[in-house]
């Protein structure tokens, strides 16, 4: 059929005079003589905020300041580029026939070149084809394009081709980089003075020149203005006060707003113009906030920090702060540390909370474990080094302690947890969950600030959102920040795979993260009416390297890092030192807003019957309240720490109907029990509990369970002992804690006994290398064994 077709086309055109083929080829070589796109020339990255602003610009990669092309030209320059280059624009067809022919006259009375008579549109050929030398066929060529081009393109487009591509002097190419450069303003700021500069220079680019032409340049654009006066176009007053106007001086800087983000641009989407969500204002005082805060603990040795603001509600990113600038090269001032792969300490145990809430693994205020603990080699232990005994699991989030999370974690499955993580966004994580076991929970894992923002942003949208989707959220709700303000929000990049989060328990974990008390003179911030509601928290890395702070609410999410960029560990460099109190001189910045706090999704909640001592679901014999929890919560244990138990009238003893006088009375009680261990460090942190009392001498048949319980080793059967400065062994201290607190103890090591404890049962031995039988007995009896190997 196409063969056809070209047949059919061949002998038509056979049958045609030759003059008139030769009219139709020349026809088709014009019209196809335009290239598309006309200009290929390397452009500069161009960053601007939600308003359009200038936030920063990167040279083009042929050293050019060339902005990419606009979309309108303000209406001083247009009118004085016409008036001075092409007064006929507007109604030409591209080549101006009365102009043309003046110059031809000037140039033959003259005998040589005086008038070229180019239109716009001939220039705007002309430096397409990259200003090739002038001649006559060079000037014929120009007259057919620019007729070409009067076809393709409108007027305005054809104005806007030529602003965007004309020299200005140096290495500034177009209107948009010559007004950043010759005036530190966009274009539309130009005043008519300005505009005409700028008119007049592509005609003659060479007299931009600070030190030279000077006066040139003044004589020229005045006499543009005084025509422009002449003409009607201006008043006598506003030419007079334009021609008065100074000239711009050397070339200035470009505003360097975000720097950071800008490379991070550069890198990720190459050279362009990008719409992003930053706010210009909210930019520059995070920045200046950052600048000042560094300049205070630059003294401890603590150089970089970054701040990452993002609108809780859209996942816009307001303020993109990735290092301290004006640092020494030696600091890595150029590194964009949002970006940065750190260690992030106890970030990650609001995501483990959040998901063993939602499965119904523990409720809110369910008591976890916090006891010396080993596990496979691993000891854990708490930033104060303290233990609690047992400690309420949201109390346990607020307090960011180690041992009630590896505890957890090791309950959750690390596997689980990883796999989260991922779903989750934190794309460092790359590693097998074997690689990092319980220390993920940690910080014994890389993420980045610009995950952590986009996992806590994430919850809080969800938050925000929840209403508006009947008792779902929408998966799009959880992804990564996004800054680009033109783009069509991206596709979610946190897809919630089972067990996805709920409404209530991100309820639940929102509302532990409120716990935490503000640092330093803002511990008592709840008497401030002006004060929002926020949840945040703390992260402080292994080997003080890494600060981190984060929080969230209905406005905003704030997360910062706060280190040296060379991973260096400073004394003091921790969360709530030095990244807290520069996350809140940021808040500091933020307007209030109107926006209540998150309204509590009840439709993914239950009201159950909760133990008001261990949290858990309550059993029949349980002190218990009715309180709203996430509605996986019904999946959890009842409390088992209650349990029924008989006394004597006094309640100094236990005793049962068996063992006592059937004249004696006897009380049912119900008591909180705690196991030996952690009851060992939870009473003293709580005088109001107290430990069971004592079988009656008559009823010690009935003691069933063990009242001893080893402190160390608690699961350990082996022990590596370290070696003193000399190469001697040390001493190992041994410890157990007795329900009774003052119930004598005597220690036994391979069948010798050893010493008798009362009250603090500890003692130090030093057993040679090897297998080794430890015997614990009390006065009543009860044993307690383990058998460990020294290490050598």
């Amino acid at each position: 059929m196409q063969r056809r077709s070209l047949s059919a086309l061949f002998t038509f055109l056979k049958r045609l005079p030759r003059w008139v083929v030769g009219v139709i080829v020349l026809f088709v070589v014009w019209w196809f003589s335009l290239p598309n796109p006309l200009f290929n020339a390397a452009v500069s990255t161009v960053i601007e905020d939600s308003n359009g602003q200038l936030l920063g610009a990167k040279i083009a990669s042929d050293g050019q300041w060339r902005f990419p092309p606009g979309d309108s030209l303000p209406a001083p320059f247009r009118i004085c580029v016409q008036y001075f280059e092409d007064q006929r624009f507007w109604s030409h067809p591209g080549v101006d026939v009365w102009a043309l022919a003046r110059a031809i006259r000037q140039n033959v009375a003259h005998g040589g070149v005086v008038s070229g008579a180019s239109t716009l549109n001939m220039q705007v050929i002309r430096m397409a084809k990259g200003n090739p030398p002038r001649t006559i066929g060079q000037k014929i060529i120009e007259i057919l394009l620019a007729l070409r081009l009067e076809v393709r393109y409108t007027k305005a487009e054809i104005m806007q081709l030529w602003a965007s591509h004309a020299p200005f002097g140096g290495n500034v190419v177009g209107l948009e980089a010559a007004c950043w450069r010759y005036f530190g303003k966009p274009p539309h700021l130009l005043s008519w003075g300005e505009a005409a500069t700028l008119a007049v220079l592509p005609n003659s680019p060479a007299l931009i020149h600070p030190g030279r032409n000077r006066e040139q340049l003044k004589a020229k654009r005045n006499r543009l203005l005084q025509k422009l006066a002449d003409k009607g176009v201006l008043d006598p007053a506003t030419c007079t006060l334009a021609q008065d106007e100074p000239l711009p001086e050397a070339p200035l800087p470009l505003p360097q707003v975000a720097p950071h983000l800008l490379d991070r641009l550069v890198a990720t989407r190459g050279a362009g113009r990008w719409v992003t969500t930053i706010d210009t204002r909210l930019q520059e005082r995070v920045t200046q906030t950052v600048q000042q805060y560094a300049s205070q603990i630059a003294g401890n040795g603590i150089h970089n920090m970054a701040v990452l603001v993002l609108d809780t509600e859209t996942g816009h990113t307001l303020a993109y702060v990735g290092n301290v600038l004006n640092l020494s090269p030696e600091h890595s001032p150029g590194v964009d540390l949002i970006h940065a792969a750190r260690s992030p300490g106890s970030l990650l145990k609001p995501i483990l909370y959040n998901l063993a809430v939602q499965e119904g693994l523990i409720l809110p205020q369910q008591l976890l474990e916090d006891i010396p603990t080993a596990i496979g080699g691993f000891r854990p232990e708490n930033f104060n080094k303290a233990y609690n005994g047992a400690v309420p699991a949201d109390e346990a989030l607020a307090r960011s302690l180690n041992i009630p999370f590896v505890r957890l974690l090791q309950q959750y499955g690390v596997a689980p947890f990883h796999a989260a993580l991922k779903n989750g966004g934190f794309q460092h994580i790359n590693r097998p969950p074997g690689h990092y076991g319980l220390s993920l929970i940690l910080g014994g894992c890389e993420v980045s600030l610009w995950e952590v923002a986009g996992w806590y942003s994430s919850l809080g949208r969800m938050l925000w959102h929840y209403p508006q989707y009947q008792g779902q959220y929408n998966p799009a709700d959880w992804r990564a920040p996004y800054l680009l303000a033109a783009a069509v929000p991206p596709t979610p990049n946190l897809q919630p795979l089972p067990p996805a989060t709920g409404a209530g328990a991100a309820w639940a974990t929102l509302a532990a993260m409120e716990q935490l008390e503000r640092p330093d003179e803002e511990g008592n911030w709840e008497s401030f009416e002006s004060n929002r509601r926020i949840a945040w928290k703390t992260g402080t890395s292994f080997g003080f390297r890494d600060a981190w702070s984060v929080s969230v609410d209905p406005h905003y999410t704030l997360a910062v890092w706060v280190g040296n960029a060379d991973g260096e560990g400073r004394p003091g460099l921790t969360g709530i030192k030095m990244a807290a109190p520069l996350l809140f001189n940021v808040r500091r910045l933020l307007p209030t807003g109107s926006r209540a706090w998150f309204r509590q999704p009840l439709d993914d909640m239950r009201q159950l019957s909760v133990c008001t001592q261990s949290g858990m679901l309550a059993s029949s014999i349980c002190p218990a309240d009715s309180v709203w929890v996430p509605v996986h919560a019904q999946r959890g244990g009842v409390c088992h720490y209650h349990r029924k138990i008989h006394t004597n009238p006094a309640g100094t003893e236990q005793v049962h109907q068996q063992c006592v006088a059937q004249s004696e009375e006897v009380q049912a009680r119900t008591w909180f029990v705690l196991p030996p261990l952690q009851a060992y460090y939870y009473q003293p942190l709580h005088p109001d509990y107290h430990p069971l009392p004592p079988w009656s001498v008559a009823c010690m048949d009935a003691a069933i369970e063990p009242p001893m319980q080893w402190i160390y080793p608690a699961g350990a059967a082996q022990i590596k002992i370290p070696k003193t400065w000399d190469g001697q062994l040390s001493s190992v201290l041994f410890a157990a804690t007795h329900r009774q607190a003052n119930m004598p103890v005597h220690w036994h090591l391979d069948g010798q006994f050893l010493q008798t404890t009362t009250g603090e049962h500890t003692l130090e031995l030093r057993p040679p290398p090897g297998w080794h039988h430890l015997l614990l007995v009390d006065a009543q009896g009860h044993r307690l064994e383990k058998r460990i190997e020294i290490l050598p």
